[in-house]
């Protein structure tokens, strides 16, 4: 299996199925009749992120991956979004840049350096190492904390949603 394989289009469906998830929780609310803003301040626990939060490091770590396995730089964003609206608007341009990156750009990235600095902590990968135990990891971390969030809530999704078609 190629890191390209492995990641770029394993990256577009987890966001693919992030926004159908938000779709889902966003429609929810309103049929429901309750500001959509109840689910979008939602945490599991009173230390964990809320929902917005969530998505954007979803985003972040997949594009920031992809840029740093592809030795290329990422887009930015401003982690501003406040909405249902605004966050997968966010998904549809991580989506964009993900699918811009190719095979090509990935084909030696496997046995590439990764350093990532941290306060107080520098981190050191291969390629490899980065996106199985670093990248994926945390995708599907915020991924599912995502999905826990509007499920917790409510929201009528199941082990399918999250999955995809």
């Amino acid at each position: 299996m190629s890191m390209y394989s492995a990641s770029i289009p394993v990256f577009i469906r987890g966001l693919q199925n992030l926004r159908g998830l938000l779709a889902k929780g966003h429609a929810d609310a309103l049929a429901r009749k309750f500001e959509p803003a109840v689910l979008l301040n939602a945490r599991l626990a009173p230390d964990m992120l809320a929902l917005p939060r969530q998505v954007q490091i979803a985003t972040d770590m997949v594009k920031l991956g992809a840029a740093r396995l592809a030795d290329i730089a990422a887009p930015s964003f401003e982690d501003t979004e406040s909405s249902f609206e605004e966050l997968d608007a966010r998904i549809e341009k991580t989506i964009a840049f993900l699918e811009g990156v190719t095979e090509a750009q990935l084909e030696f990235c496997a046995t590439r350096t990764i350093s990532l600095k941290f306060p107080g902590r520098e981190m050191e990968f291969s390629g490899a190492d980065y996106l199985n135990l670093f990248v994926l990891p945390n995708f599907y971390f915020h991924l599912t904390t995502a999905y826990n969030i509007l499920r917790h809530n409510g929201v009528a999704i199941g082990k399918r949603d999250f999955l995809g078609a």
